[in-house]
């Protein structure tokens, strides 16, 4: 297990490569409090975004659970809680 805990800075960098960026450069800047949604970004890339991040975190993420996270900071507190909880 990856002893590093995720960041929006760890997110924003896994969204870039798991799904991309547009044009207007929505992910620049501090992003932790804005929606997906206004970032660009669907519930399919949110599943995306958590394949990946089970896999370099060593972590299992309930896809219910996931779609649940609004923001990159709910979803770095769902997956921060999931690690503390598989310790």
């Amino acid at each position: 297990m990856s002893s590093r805990e995720l960041t929006v800075d760890g997110v924003r960098e896994l969204l870039r490569e798991v799904a991309g960026e547009d044009e207007t450069g929505g992910l620049d800047g501090d992003i932790g409090a804005v929606p997906f949604e206004d970032l660009g970004y669907d519930s399919l890339a949110l599943l995306e975004l958590a394949g990946r991040v089970e896999r370099d975190y060593r972590v299992r993420l309930a896809d219910d659970t996931v779609v649940q996270a609004r923001t990159p900071d709910e979803f770095v507190g769902i997956v921060n809680q999931a690690r503390a909880g598989a310790r």
